[in-house]
C-alpha cells in the first residue's frame, strides 16, 4: 500500500514536471511566434513607409498664391468722370481733368473699337477696373474690352480716348482732329463745335 502511495506520488510528480515542462514550452512557442509577428509587422511597416514617402513626394503642388493677381488687380483704379467749361462748352474729362474724345468710326454699342495699331498709340483707351465715378456727368456709361484687354468705358455706347498730344489738364488739342475726333458733354452728346484750345490741323486717325 505505502509503495502504490509512493508509486502514486512518484507519478503526481511526474505529472507536475511533465505539466511545467510543457507549459514552458508553450511559452518558448509563443514567445517565438509574436517575434516573427513583430518581425513581419515592422517588415510591412517599412514597406508602407516607403511608398507614403513616395506618395508626398509626388503630391500635387500647392496653387499659386493668388496674391500677385490681386497685386496686379488693384495697379489699375477706378476712374473718374466728371465735366470741365471750356469755350463756352461742358465736356466730359477724366479724374485729373484731362479731356476725353469719341471717334466716329466706332459704331455706338459695338463690343469692340475701331481704333487699333498705332491708332491705338496715338489715342490711348481711357479705362477703368470698375464703373467709373462720376461727377455731374449724365450720359449712359458701360464698358468694352479695349485693344489692351482693359475695360474701356463708353459713354452712350461709344468708347472714349485720350490724345497723346494733350499733355495735361485743360488741354483739347484732339478736338477735330481728322474729323472724326470730338468731345462730348455731360449728356454723353458729341461736340463738333471747335474750341479755343483745340489744335486746327488735320493729322491724325
Amino acid at each position: 500500500m505505502n509503495r502504490i502511495t509512493a508509486h502514486g506520488v512518484s507519478w503526481a510528480a511526474a505529472d507536475s514536471r511533465r505539466i511545467r515542462e510543457g507549459d514552458t514550452m508553450n511559452k518558448r512557442a509563443a514567445l517565438l511566434l509574436a517575434a516573427a509577428s513583430a518581425a513581419s509587422a515592422l517588415a510591412l511597416a517599412g514597406c508602407g513607409g516607403g511608398s507614403g514617402s513616395t506618395g508626398s513626394s509626388s503630391a500635387p503642388a500647392a496653387a499659386p498664391s493668388s496674391a500677385s493677381s490681386a497685386a496686379s488687380s488693384s495697379s489699375e483704379e477706378v476712374e473718374t468722370l466728371k465735366t470741365a467749361t471750356v469755350a463756352g462748352h461742358t465736356v466730359v474729362v477724366d479724374g485729373e481733368g484731362k479731356a476725353v474724345y469719341v471717334y466716329t468710326r466706332d459704331n455706338a454699342g459695338a463690343t469692340t473699337s475701331a481704333c487699333t495699331g498705332g491708332c491705338a498709340s496715338l489715342w490711348p483707351a481711357v479705362t477703368s477696373a470698375g464703373a467709373p465715378t462720376l461727377q455731374g456727368v449724365t450720359g449712359k456709361i458701360g464698358s468694352i474690352t479695349g485693344v489692351g484687354g482693359k475695360q474701356q468705358i463708353t459713354v452712350n455706347g461709344m468708347p472714349i480716348y485720350y490724345y497723346a498730344k494733350d499733355t495735361g489738364p485743360g488741354q483739347f488739342n484732339g478736338q477735330g482732329v481728322a474729323n472724326v475726333w470730338y468731345v462730348i458733354g455731360a449728356d454723353g452728346t458729341m461736340i463738333q463745335t471747335p474750341l479755343a484750345s483745340a489744335s486746327s490741323g488735320t493729322a491724325g486717325y
